[in-house]
């Protein structure tokens, strides 16, 4: 069975939370497998800073035929968030106003404005519940301010890798980058590909907080200990940063990362803890032992705060990446809560 790519066409102006207003917009989306008559099978992904809407590519240990997220069983939603290079309405999108590309002129946009374009479509779906809503990292950030702002919609929420507020060390490394773009003097170009060699220098930032010590240590070894040049650990984050370059524009990447550096599920509701405490869906929080960019702090924080919610921890390799590729531990986690009815004790797994 295979994922349907399907367009949700919003006419109307869409209001900012940070002012300001897109006159209008689009949403590229998937559904995969049927709902079912009581509509009890729903399963929305929300994905991470360069995910698409089809969690096929980029989750397929999770989702696709016989999977945790069956096709056969659930009716699985994701959607690409605004300003992604992706099909949705970003800044290389031409502004009807002015029928030209946004480019840099595309609106300051905020995790709590993504949301609830996700939950305007949600209702053009004719979906009254979501049975379980899941995301990691900036998917993870979706999934909760939806979960705060909308709270009866849920039945169960699953948070990977994932805060309740953005922190200052998250925002560095998102900063860095667009220092890295910046540097590059074609971005400054009204053009598709403008900023790209920055681009390509922000993202080999990026992988070093995705990744750890231990992971370059282990996966890019020297290939000898008398080596001088040329080196595997340089290589890969020259390949990584050329094969990134080849589906995705620099403009949505400022753009996404201001996005993940405006998550605050607190603002203007009387704080983070009160905020957490709205939340009613049954909740599972995954954090992974050696993420650096999203600590475990920061994980334990939510479970402690989110009413009844139950924390897990899993060990990887992969750091912060390990939301993407531990996928037998992920589903042997969310099996066990599920199947305890989220009353899964806190403990370790890996």
């Amino acid at each position: 069975m295979q994922p349907e790519q399907k367009i949700f066409k919003y006419p109307y102006a869409y209001a900012l939370e940070m002012g300001g207003e897109l006159p209008g917009f689009e949403l590229t989306y998937t559904t995969y497998g049927s709902i079912n008559e009581e509509g009890t099978n729903v399963v929305w992904i929300c994905h991470a800073l360069t995910g698409s809407a089809n969690a096929t590519d980029w989750w397929d240990g999770l989702v696709g035929d016989d999977k945790y997220f069956n096709p056969r069983e659930h009716f699985v939603v994701c959607a690409n968030i605004l300003g992604s290079a992706y099909g949705s309405t970003g800044p290389l999108s031409v502004n009807p106003r002015t029928h030209k590309p946004y480019y840099r002129d595309f609106p300051t946009v905020t995790v709590r404005d993504v949301v609830g374009t996700l939950d305007l479509l949600r209702q053009e779906l004719g979906i009254r519940k979501i049975n379980m809503c899941i995301g990691g990292s900036l998917g993870g950030q979706q999934a909760l301010e939806w979960a705060v702002e909308v709270p009866d919609i849920f039945e169960e929420l699953i948070l990977i890798a994932s805060n309740a507020l953005h922190s200052p060390w998250g925002i560095a490394f998102n900063e860095s980058q667009r220092m890295a773009i910046a540097a590059d003097p074609t971005f400054k170009e009204e053009k598709d590909d403008a900023g790209s060699m920055g681009m390509r220098a922000a993202r080999s930032i990026a992988l070093l907080s995705y990744r750890n010590y231990d992971t370059y240590n282990f996966t890019q070894a020297r290939d000898n200990p008398d080596q001088i040049d040329d080196f595997r650990a340089s290589s890969y984050q020259q390949y990584q940063g050329d094969k990134f370059v080849k589906r995705f524009n620099a403009f949505s990447y400022w753009i996404l990362s201001k996005i993940m550096d405006s998550h605050n599920v607190g603002r203007n509701r009387g704080g983070i803890v009160h905020a957490l405490g709205q939340v009613k869906a049954k909740t599972l929080v995954l954090g992974i032992k050696s993420d650096l960019l999203f600590p475990l702090s920061e994980q334990q924080f939510l479970a402690r705060h989110i009413p009844d919610a139950v924390f897990q921890e899993i060990d990887s390799l992969y750091g912060h990446d390990g939301f993407l590729i531990e996928y037998k531990q992920l589903t042997q986690v969310i099996r066990a809560w599920r199947e305890t009815n989220g009353q899964l004790q806190t403990a370790k797994i890996g």
